[in-house]
């Protein structure tokens, strides 16, 4: 499972952080909440599901009633007895209407006696069956979810399970669809099951749609019967046995490319894409790295892909990001580009974060949700190897650097175990510490042990585990068995602990003489959670060599002393930036640009960059060191340095006239990203004034530059930008929403309301947190009845069923909140007309969001 997007962590960490109060003398904003310790003894212990029958087979025959959004359903069932003997099953079965219950026989098929509460189907078997004993169910019955009451996740927004998409074609521009999501204990919403992860099951579909319509599941198709009356029964087979919560099921009008790819045996396995019709030509720029991807995979764990085929589809509406489905992953909407969308980037690390799941989840399963992350930490850790294959090193530490930030900004505010038998609700599981705090302690435990013990590890937990479910320990004691090292600790601190060290490092140096003089370094751990055992590398720089301290640090207090010869220049605190944690050095802006200078890895380029854009100034005898560092930064092969170089430029200015000339060759950069940014670098940090260079980049094949493009003619030429932007509305692209919506924000007038509403009534949903956003913006500057009439939207919009959209509509009218109360106490007193509407509408406003909440 793929989280819906990474600003979605953003977007809740501020809402769920807004404090409204209906008081209008107090300014509500946005702030950060101070770490909350939780007890777990007052949170309910999940342990894993008790294996009572043991779920062998599932043959499912499905219809559609596709006006009453129903499934038609019957289901056989292979079962017996786990351990003890049993006369009785219970089968997850959410929202039903049950029409019969029987057991099959070679006899023929009898009724049994069942109860049913909506969500369990309690059957009484017609004897005691032994382990040894197999018995088959037959269950027919009408799925209805619609009628289930709605619930969900951050990741996993709708808990339905089968979704409708568009079946009575009244909405313009979107296909009809059928889709589903097991994740975590949906399947079980349209078909009976044990909707466990600890089951496993091999199954057969037989799915019944009308003959224009293209199905996709698990496993390979087998064949298709035309039934005579307009419909196909296609026929699904899946002989390996998997999860219930990875049964999937697409039905629509998808084109469909097929390619394929050989495994080590010289088995040519099937590789499809599936896509609506007007991106089908650009399905293999999507996806066409998979066959890459599998290879790299299977070689690198010395495992080849165990599935007999893989299909990608992606569908409308999704309630997540994507979902590792074996065989065939769901994607979301927003994987859907053309060729001209992908000159901005593409999504490839959420396509190698579905496959690697097919070995670190579909394979081998975590056996209950509290060990989610053996699934999803392995899944985002995917995503690492991929770009450290593909892309080199430096892109591998970029995305490291976004699983530490995505990590600490939850644990900021919401600190947890990474394995966790304690929570409220299994969806709770699906966070930042199960994805990317897991996948930097993967990372922390290949450097400890090396990649070979690391990967021979890996291979040697999915050997041993395939085709079953599995705990964290299981994975220790791969590692135990390959390293021949006891690594309780490692897994304990790491895995089963909650936290991570915050480093406060001293240093002092005394020069006494030209041979040896005492340096010290101080580290002190400041966490609040428990002390942890920390090999560390320490490098001391001085002018002509490094020196390198490996410790063991085992102490809140840790200090050493010792006799160097020269002058330090500056420490690195874990040069190889492998730990997750905190840590608090304080550099002068001398030892900055020295460190920056002294080049290194991706982290070593950027970090300086980010310390001295914390700086308040440049000292003017720091000039010539600082220029040189921008010219240097803005000429880095990594994308990343060269932006942080223009935020530094942007920040602190320069008159230096090569880095002028630098910057504006950078708006020719490979990279859109740099590109558009150094567009507007040129006007605020340089004054360029050359309109017809930025009409010209709204012709762009890049999205990106020609947002960059708007943007910049809003700058010089608002009335200009205005004009053009009217051509622009209905390229309904992120990077142009967010510009058209900026500008209308700023410049706009009443008639740029319809915009805005038909982007947050049609767009998906990061469309639509991105024209909230800067619709509050708009209503403010706008005021009067067009603000009044615009909260009331904004309302409406919180009783969303899409919970971006909700989120997005109450962090807008917090904001809109927030300016109005600070303009309410710049008003003179004696202004009573205006400060009566004010208090008025902020009231109005505040008592929207505390319902709403």
């Amino acid at each position: 499972m793929r989280k819906p997007y990474a600003f979605l962590s953003f977007v809740l960490i501020l809402s769920s952080c807004i404090m409204v109060n209906p008081v209008v003398e107090e300014v509500v904003a946005p702030i950060l909440l101070e770490t909350v310790e939780v007890e777990a003894e007052l949170l309910e212990y999940q342990p894993a599901e008790t294996k009572v029958n043991n779920l062998q087979h599932t043959r499912l025959d499905i219809a559609f009633d596709w006006e009453k959004h129903h499934l038609l359903g019957a289901a056989t069932l292979d079962l017996n007895p786990y351990f003890y003997a049993t006369n009785r099953l219970q089968l997850d079965a959410k929202g039903f209407d049950i029409h019969q219950v029987a057991i099959e026989t070679d006899s023929g098929r009898f009724a049994l006696e069942y109860s049913y509460d909506n969500r369990v189907l309690d059957i009484i078997l017609d004897k005691t069956y032994s382990r040894i004993e197999t018995y088959r169910i037959y269950v027919e019955y009408t799925s209805k979810p619609d009628d289930l009451p709605i619930g969900g996740s951050d990741s996993i927004v709708s808990d339905r399970g089968l979704y409708f998409v568009n079946t009575d074609s009244t909405e313009a521009n979107k296909p009809t669809q059928i889709w589903t999501q097991g994740q975590t204990e949906s399947s079980s919403c349209w078909f009976p099951t044990i909707d466990s992860p600890n089951e496993r099951t091999t199954q057969e579909m037989y799915i019944s749609v009308d003959e224009k319509y293209k199905t996709l599941s698990n496993g390979e198709l087998i064949y298709s019967n035309f039934n005579g009356d307009g419909t196909r029964t296609d026929y699904w087979k899946m002989d390996q046995d998997h999860p219930p919560y990875l049964f999937m099921m697409a039905v629509g009008d998808f084109a469909v490319t097929e390619d394929f790819w050989v495994n080590s045996k010289g088995d040519e396995i099937p590789v499809n894409y599936w896509v609506e019709s007007e991106y089908g030509e650009f399905a293999d720029d999507i996806f066409g790295a998979t066959p890459e991807m599998l290879t790299f995979f299977s070689e690198k764990l010395n495992y080849d892909y165990p599935w007999q085929k893989y299909s990608q589809v992606v569908v409308r509406d999704y309630v997540s990001g994507a979902m590792e489905n074996t065989t065939a992953t769901i994607h979301g909407e927003f994987l859907n580009a053309t060729d001209r969308d992908l000159l901005d980037g593409n999504n490839e690390g959420i396509i190698a974060h579905e496959l690697f799941h097919h070995w670190f989840g579909d394979l081998v399963t975590c056996e209950s949700w509290a060990n989610l992350p053996l699934n999803e930490s392995f899944a985002t850790y995917g995503e690492y190897l991929w770009e450290e294959h593909k892309r080199g090193q430096d892109a591998a530490d970029l995305a490291m650097m976004h699983f530490r930030e995505n990590y600490f900004n939850e644990a900021l505010y919401d600190p947890k175990n990474l394995i966790r038998y304690y929570y409220d609700d299994k969806e709770d599981m699906f966070d930042s510490h199960s994805y990317e705090k897991g996948a930097c302690i993967l990372h922390m435990l290949r450097r400890q042990v090396g990649d070979e013990a690391f990967f021979l590890s890996l291979n040697k937990y999915l050997v041993t585990h395939e085709y079953q479910d599995a705990e964290v320990h299981n994975l220790r004691l791969a590692f135990e068995s390959v390293t021949g090292a006891d690594l309780q600790w490692f897994f304990d601190q790491w895995f089963l602990g909650k936290g991570h060290p915050k480093l406060d490092v001293g240093f002092e140096y005394q020069l006494i003489d030209s041979t040896l003089s005492p340096m010290t370094i101080t580290i002190n751990q400041t966490q609040q959670d428990a002390l942890f055992r920390l090999p560390l590398t320490v490098e001391v720089v001085f002018e002509d060599r490094i020196e390198t301290f490996d410790w063991l640090i085992e102490e809140m207090e840790f200090h050493s002393t010792d006799y160097v010869s020269g002058k330090p220049l500056w420490i690195n605190i874990d040069p190889d930036h492998d730990l997750l944690a905190e840590i608090s050095i304080l550099y002068s802006l001398d030892q900055n640009l020295q460190r920056f200078a002294a080049g290194g890895d991706l982290f070593s380029r950027l970090y300086p960059l980010e310390e001295i854009m914390m700086a308040e100034a440049i000292p003017e005898d720091k000039r010539v060191k600082f220029n040189a560092l921008l010219l240097a930064a803005l000429c880095d092969p990594h994308k990343e340095v060269r932006l942080a170089g223009l935020d530094l430029i942007s920040n602190f200015g320069t008159a230096d006239d090569r880095i002028r000339q630098q910057t504006n060759a950078l708006m020719d950069d490979k990279e859109t990203e740099v590109a558009a940014e150094a567009m507007l670098t040129m006007i605020t940090a340089f004054n360029q004034k050359d309109e017809k260079r930025y009409i010209e980049a709204l012709g762009d094949r890049s999205y990106r530059i020609m947002a960059a493009g708007l943007d910049g003619l809003s700058l010089l030429n608002p009335q200009l930008a205005l004009a053009r932007a009217k051509a622009l509305e209905k390229e309904e692209k992120p990077p142009l929403i967010q510009a058209v919506s900026s500008l209308y924000a700023n410049h706009g007038n009443p008639s740029h309301d319809a915009y805005f509403k038909n982007i947050m009534k049609n767009g998906d949903s990061y469309e639509t947190y991105l024209a909230t956003m800067n619709y509050s913006t708009y209503l403010y500057n706008q005021g009067g009845v067009t603000l009044e009439e615009g909260v009331t939207y904004l309302e409406a919009q919180m009783a969303s069923d899409e919970m971006l959209a909700s989120y997005s509509a109450r962090i807008a009218l917090s904001l809109i909140q927030r300016e109005l109360s600070m303009d309410l106490e710049l008003l003179e007193e004696e202004n009573v007309e205006r400060k009566a509407s004010l208090t008025t509408l902020i009231n109005k406003i505040a008592a929207i969001i505390l319902t709403g909440s």
